[in-house]
Order: C-alpha cells, then sequence, then structure tokens
C-alpha cells in the first residue's frame, strides 16, 4: 500500500514536545474511534499518525486489521515507528493523496486543520472509499479561545511584528458543523458530528504554553530565532496568565473545543 500525508509549510513538529502531554490529547482519538462503526476492517489508514500515539489505539481495537501511520514530519515518524516497529509508517502528503479504494477506514486525529481546504479534502477521501468504508476526523476547533488568542495579539505586539505576519494564516477558523453535513450527506449513509469541549487541569500558565508549543504555537515560533522565540514565549505567557487564572488547587483550566466527523460511503 502506498498513501500519502500532511505536509505543512515552514514548521517543524517536535515528537517529544507533543507527547509531554499524550494523555490529555489522546483523549479525542479514544472518543472518535470509539464512534467508528466498522467490526472487523481489513485496512486502516491513521493520516497524520504524528508519534503513533493514534496508530497505536488502532491497532489496539483491530489487531487483525492492516493498519498504516502517514505523516510528513521526519521527527514524527522516528517516533512512531521507535514505537510500534512492526508497522508501515510512511511519509506522505493528505493533501495530495487519492485512496486506493481498498481502505476501510481513514482516521484523520488532528491534523487535517493544517491542510488548505480541509473540507474539499475530506469530499475527495470520502468519494474515493468503497460503500461501508469510513471517514472519522477529530479537530481542535479552538482558534478564538484565550490561546490562541494571545498568539496572535503577542506576534502583533513585539520586534518579531514582520515575521509573524502570516503566521495566523496556518490555520482557519473551521465551518460550521452545517457546512461538513452538506458537503459529505450526499456522499454518505450516514454523517455524525459533535462538538466535545475538554476542560483540562494543567500547573499553570507555564504548562499551558507548553501545551501549545506542540502543535498550536509552531506557526509563530518557526520564524524566530532562539533569541526572539525566548522573549516571544515570554510575552506570550504573561497574556496566557491573565486569560487563565488559578484555580481553588492552584491548576488552571484550559478548555480545549474539538469537533468531530465520522462518515460512512454510501
Amino acid at each position: 500500500m502506498r498513501a500519502q500525508c500532511i505536509a505543512v509549510p515552514m514548521i517543524t513538529w517536535s515528537a517529544s514536545q507533543y507527547v509531554r502531554f499524550e494523555d490529555e490529547r489522546g483523549r479525542a482519538a479514544a472518543e472518535l474511534l470509539a464512534r467508528v462503526p466498522l467490526v472487523a476492517p481489513r485496512l486502516v489508514v491513521d493520516l497524520g499518525c504524528g508519534p503513533g500515539n493514534s496508530t497505536e489505539l488502532l491497532v489496539g481495537r483491530w489487531p487483525s486489521a492492516e493498519v498504516a501511520g502517514l505523516d510528513a514530519s521526519p521527527d514524527m515518524l522516528a517516533a512512531a515507528r521507535k514505537r510500534l516497529p512492526g508497522l508501515a509508517f510512511l511519509a506522505e502528503d493528505v493533501g495530495v493523496w487519492m485512496p486506493s479504494g481498498a481502505e476501510d477506514l481513514l482516521f484523520a486525529n488532528a491534523v487535517l486543520h493544517w491542510v488548505p481546504n480541509h473540507l474539499g479534502v475530506m469530499v475527495r477521501l470520502l468519494a474515493a472509499l468503497r460503500p461501508g468504508a469510513v471517514l472519522a476526523v477529530q479537530m481542535p476547533d479552538n482558534l478564538a479561545e484565550p490561546s490562541h488568542r494571545a498568539m496572535v495579539e503577542t506576534a502583533a505586539d513585539g520586534p518579531w511584528r514582520d515575521l509573524l505576519r502570516d503566521a495566523a494564516a496556518a490555520r482557519q477558523l473551521l465551518p460550521p458543523p452545517e457546512a461538513y453535513y452538506d458537503a459529505l450527506a450526499p456522499l454518505s449513509a450516514m454523517v455524525d458530528i459533535w462538538h466535545t469541549v475538554y476542560n483540562i487541569p494543567l500547573d499553570g500558565a507555564e504548562a499551558v504554553v507548553a501545551w501549545m508549543e506542540g502543535a498550536g504555537l509552531r506557526p509563530f515560533l518557526e520564524p524566530l530565532d532562539a533569541a526572539a522565540r525566548a522573549d516571544y514565549l515570554t510575552a506570550y505567557t504573561r497574556r496566557v496568565a491573565t486569560a487563565y487564572p488559578p484555580r481553588s488547587d492552584g491548576k488552571v483550566l484550559l478548555r480545549f473545543p474539538r469537533l468531530f466527523v465520522v462518515a460512512v460511503r454510501c
């Protein structure tokens, strides 16, 4: 099998940074997987597999299936291959990939929101599947949250302003659920769409920043040299500390909305 996955221009992904909060990040992947209505798929593809945590969930549910993980990041792929050495992990690009038609499940956990015109990509992927196959997608829907507003505000308020002028364009606000339904329903026997808002307790503003360094902050940090990156993070942390005050036990609550879509090909 040959498949392709995501390539995000100008972003270097760090597996070690990402897995610092693996248990918390894994909740959404597990929730998405629980709603996939397949009993015994033969071929499962993990789009944007990252360090292999979502791939491991797929193998655990269907140990007899052929499971492949796909990602564009060499660091993520190296971590995934170390974690699950018996599987195929391929460096590919979901933005241009066409499934072979043999796949029973395309599982996209926290990846398609980085892809331009991701709704069009979802339609293309679903259209290429055979009847009964499933496209399962989960994406953060958090650009309006204080954590992400603070990224943009910090980028606009410092000597790095020109360097970070386009950083926010790496992601766009997700369309409303109705847009996903209208696009996918004509190709589907069933479309299931829902939101979940996680309220994640973390150890203060620094922990929120560390969480964001694993994903959302990458477009803002990538263009900066080491000194400017440290200054940006200091300024960003101040904003985060104001937006996320300590709770009764000293922790802060990170509100994290996510959008889920499961479509079964008709």
